[in-house]
């Protein structure tokens, strides 16, 4: 019997095999920001393939070269994380050829060019100091114990194996995807799927709508962030607000869109598209079912990317006109050269077009399907 007992603790004792276990917060990130890496990370096949391919082969080789050369040098490894023009270069080629892998209406080389480019955007504001696009975005203010205290958890996350991650092809993806980890800024996954929570009787309403009953498709209502630390809606959020009501009384639009992230200031505990439903619905009684809420844009260009995105998603017709709300200076600005110039320059294609004025607080909108393309490069807007 004692035999039997020291055989069983014996058995308890043994090491098992450690096994690539998923991780339900990453894969989420991954698969939102990084669409062709992820599913890459999924078909051994492609990973296989890729790996193979003499050209790729080589660069493989000598990033993890790279990366070993640095030993215990946390901001040299960050630094060989990067992709380099000529790296980049090899990817896209290897990619083009695999048939499979999701890809935006623009093909496999610009999908594969975003996803490189998201990369090296993470490492460098996240790893390396570099200046974020605005001030609310990136890591913060970091002691420099901080600092290395992020470095050395993104490093050993992403040498440790994760279910259905392509780390053993490169680990630059989960290294960037640990950097946002760390930092708390995994704000792209926040409300995901987007037609469930607070979206879920809006997505029910919009399954069997006859959109064309309706002027508008959706009046869209951007987001003008709160800058005072605990004010869940700024000023003019609260006029915008008014003008949708007032203007949603008049029955012709299907769906009110609120647009606006958690952005203002930073670190905010607030969502602004979230605090907007809530405001249409306890001041103006506006029912739920007629609110669609876009919790993640930070800036005027990511609330029609997102809005437009999200209303394809809704099923509302590629031809369908949508109304933009917002105060005269915003309103302004949307319908501007400059906008149009920004938009090229952040976005790269127009997310639509204004067709024409209404009013100095109104804008007729027609969105654009491009706007279905995921751009890591603004990994807590995508």
């Amino acid at each position: 019997m004692a035999s039997a007992a020291m055989l069983a603790l014996t058995v308890l004792a043994a090491p098992a095999l450690a096994q690539d276990v998923p991780d339900r917060v990453m894969a989420a990130l991954s698969a939102r920001l990084f669409p062709m890496l992820d599913a890459a990370g999924h078909d051994p096949a492609v990973i296989a393939r890729m790996s193979g391919n003499p050209e790729m082969k080589h660069v493989l080789t000598a990033r993890k070269n790279r990366r070993a050369s640095c030993g215990t040098d946390l901001t040299c490894r960050a630094q060989a994380m990067l992709w380099s023009p000529q790296e980049a270069e090899v990817f896209r080629r290897a990619v083009a050829g695999e048939r499979t892998l999701p890809v935006a209406d623009d093909g496999p080389a610009a999908q594969a060019d975003r996803e490189i480019a998201g990369i090296n955007m993470i490492v460098r504001t996240y790893a390396l100091d570099g200046v974020p696009t605005t001030a609310i975005d990136g890591p913060g203010t970091l002691s420099p114990q901080d600092r290395q205290s992020r470095l050395q958890a993104a490093d050993w996350l992403a040498a440790t194996p994760r279910a259905g991650s392509v780390q053993g092809f490169d680990p630059s993806i989960d290294y960037a995807l640990a950097l946002l980890d760390v930092s708390d800024r995994t704000d792209a996954i926040d409300h995901e799927p987007p037609t469930d929570g607070v979206n879920a009787a809006a997505a029910a309403r919009a399954s069997g709508l006859d959109w064309r009953r309706y002027r508008y498709g959706a009046m869209i209502v951007t987001g003008v962030g709160p800058e005072i630390e605990g004010e869940p809606l700024s000023p003019f959020g609260k006029y915008h607000l008014r003008l949708a009501a007032r203007r949603f009384a008049q029955g012709d639009i299907a769906f009110i869109l609120v647009s606006g992230g958690r952005a203002h200031p930073r670190a905010t505990p607030f969502t602004e598209a979230d605090e907007m439903r809530k405001a249409l619905i306890e001041r103006y009684g506006i029912p739920a079912e007629a609110i669609i809420s876009e919790p993640y844009a930070r800036h005027t260009t990511t609330n029609l990317r997102n809005t437009s995105r999200l209303l394809a998603r809704f099923g509302m017709p590629g031809e369908a006109e949508t109304l933009i709300v917002c105060n005269p200076v915003q309103s302004s600005y949307i319908e501007s050269a400059s906008f149009a110039e920004r938009n090229m320059a952040e976005l790269g294609y127009q997310p639509g077009r204004v067709v024409r004025r209404v009013s100095p607080t109104e804008l007729v909108f027609r969105p654009s399907r491009s706007s279905e393309r995921v751009d890591p490069r603004d990994p807590l807007d995508p």
